[in-house]
């Protein structure tokens, strides 16, 4: 299918409550994959879809939900939707209510890590979607406070992310327990063997949209490479942050990483927050509103953070240690120049990380450029 396209979102048969919610979420034009997407949505057609990370899947999903839900019968939710990782769920029931306000569709977050009676409390507010990672929606299902015999739209989000997380049992268990006749959207930023095999379980004679070449960075990302010593890592990237308004989203492999690093940003002048899977929910979330709101300049990261969190204008992402695998290098910088957007990619290569960077560049088909010298900067011997 061609990744181009001069539709509107006039052209895609939306009604005009909600035409009238996408315009004010300021949404000016459809992307390829929400053009190719939501008129097969709309249709009841199943859907496989794949493009680049920052490339709009959430709405080419979210918008045709609504549009499909909005009308029908009151009563338990008919909507599910999936996702890996508790902050991405977050950001969908955002999306939900923000696309579904004129429409009278809402959203229900079920999450682990979140109280049980107060997700209770949520699902007694009769929303028409939950949005749901796999253990926890389980959980539910098991104490009988949420049944998947009623919901006619499911839709999986970064599904190759729920099987790298280990989620395949867990998956197969929500789609044994859910009506045979439904619709299913499947969405991915790539699609490995193991999610093709998925696939042929969970959808039925889909429309395939794939867009552009699968994890691959969007074009408006500019990539460097720095050569380091583990030991000069914090003193280089102390010397890279020097854009006092730049928004910066900071990687590292582990949690204590994260702290350590998130501390000696602090001690260095920087307004900066960490965020990893040892913070508490509520932590969580006040970390990514206060990266969002600019209470926050730097934020450093797990690849917990690495898909699904979609913060406006990250002008700069920095692997200050490299991913281990290609692929979340790829969904790391995809952080930035989303939608569009241009943004920056620096990555600190170590002697240890050579084989890293070299898989990284086979994903790639090309040798990240090198980045010019910084004051911190020297080449391993």
């Amino acid at each position: 299918m061609p990744t181009t396209t001069s539709a509107t979102f006039l052209d895609l048969g939306l009604s005009e409550a909600t035409l009238r919610a996408i315009t004010e979420a300021g949404f000016l034009e459809p992307t390829p994959i929400q053009a190719q997407a939501i008129p097969a949505c709309l249709q009841g057609r199943d859907v496989v879809g794949c493009a680049q990370t920052g490339t709009g899947k959430t709405a080419a999903f979210v918008i045709p939900m609504i549009e499909r839900l909005a009308d029908g019968p009151s009563g338990p939710p008919r909507g599910l939707i999936l996702a890996p990782t508790r902050e991405l769920a977050i950001q969908i029931q955002e999306a939900v209510d923000k696309l579904g306000r004129n429409r009278q569709v809402c959203a229900t977050t079920i999450v682990g890590g979140d109280d049980m009676q107060a997700q209770l409390r949520g699902l007694r507010q009769g929303p028409t979607i939950i949005v749901a990672t796999p253990g926890r929606l389980l959980d539910h299902m098991w104490n009988g406070t949420i049944s998947l015999a009623h919901f006619t739209i499911v839709v999986l989000d970064e599904a190759d992310r729920m099987l790298d997380m280990g989620f395949a049992l867990q998956l197969n268990q929500i789609l044994d327990a859910l009506p045979e006749e439904r619709q299913t959207l499947l969405f991915s930023a790539t699609m490995p063997t193991d999610l093709d095999t998925l696939a042929r379980v969970c959808v039925k004679n889909p429309v395939s949209v794939m867009v552009g070449k699968p994890a691959t960075p969007v074009a408006g990302v500019t990539q460097t490479v720095h050569h380091t010593r583990y030991e000069e890592k914090t003193r280089l990237l102390l010397s890279l942050l020097k854009e006092p308004d730049e928004s910066v989203l900071v990687f590292t492999r582990t949690k204590h990483g994260a702290d350590r690093l998130g501390r000696a940003l602090e001690q260095g002048g920087h307004r900066v927050a960490v965020l990893h899977g040892d913070r508490a929910m509520s932590q969580r979330r006040a970390t990514l509103d206060g990266f969002r709101r600019g209470k926050f300049r730097i934020l450093v990261a797990t690849d917990i953070a690495a898909r699904g969190i979609d913060v406006a204008n990250i002008a700069h992402v920095i692997n200050y240690d490299l991913p281990h695998s290609p692929e979340d290098y790829v969904h790391r910088i995809g952080r930035t120049a989303r939608m569009k957007a241009v943004g920056r990619a620096t990555s600190f290569v170590t002697a240890d990380d050579h084989h890293q960077i070299r898989s990284i560049e086979k994903l790639l088909g090309r040798p990240v450029p090198l980045a010019t010298k910084s004051p911190a900067l020297t080449r391993p011997h």
